[in-house]
């Protein structure tokens, strides 16, 4: 797996764009999480992509080739903070109410929704916490199930960079020496 952070002017289509260059490259998007950035008209794709090196580095140089793209980082051998939102929902009823709410603080979830026999759950944490909860809960009955995909930040103060607002026709990326941060 190859993860990326790929900053993008917040236009409409630019999605469908990232996304379709993954389609016709055939890549398969294992997790695509998009939000707002601290600088405004920008927007940060968290991007997951099952592939090796040489498939990240062919990532990489054909994101940078859409003009909506304003900088690519490969994040997946730098030490990040990942997290995942779920939401869940679960039978619950009598005694199986109390174990599925004994089994929430357990994995220090909260309940954001409780009916006569159902509980709605609200976790973050890795993808492996969650995938250990929602196996927990299984037996309860899991109604439906509603999840983010990955976001990650990396770790320090390494990726503080600047970017700027706007980007010209043929202005491109510019490495730094160690090769990490990229501006524009």
């Amino acid at each position: 797996m190859q993860t990326f952070a790929v900053y993008v002017d917040n236009k409409p289509g630019v999605l469908n764009r990232v996304s379709s260059l993954f389609r016709r490259r055939a890549f398969n998007i294992e997790s695509l999480t998009v939000g707002h950035t601290e600088v405004s008209g920008l927007s940060r794709m968290t991007i997951v992509v099952n592939t090796d090196e040489r498939g990240a580095r062919l990532v990489e140089a054909n994101l940078y080739k859409l003009l909506p793209v304003r900088r690519v980082d490969n994040i997946t051998r730098v030490p990040t903070i990942g997290r995942d939102l779920a939401m869940i929902k679960v039978q619950a009823t009598g005694d199986a109410r109390t174990q599925v709410m004994q089994l929430v603080d357990v994995y220090r979830a909260r309940i954001v929704d409780v009916s006569p026999e159902t509980l709605v759950i609200e976790t973050t944490g890795t993808e492996d916490k969650i995938d250990s909860l929602l196996e927990v809960l299984r037996p309860y009955g899991v109604i439906e199930m509603v999840r983010t995909g990955r976001v990650e930040m990396v770790r320090g103060t390494s990726q503080a960079i600047t970017v700027a607002p706007s980007r010209g026709i043929g202005d491109g990326p510019t490495r730094t020496a160690d090769g990490g941060a990229i501006s524009v």
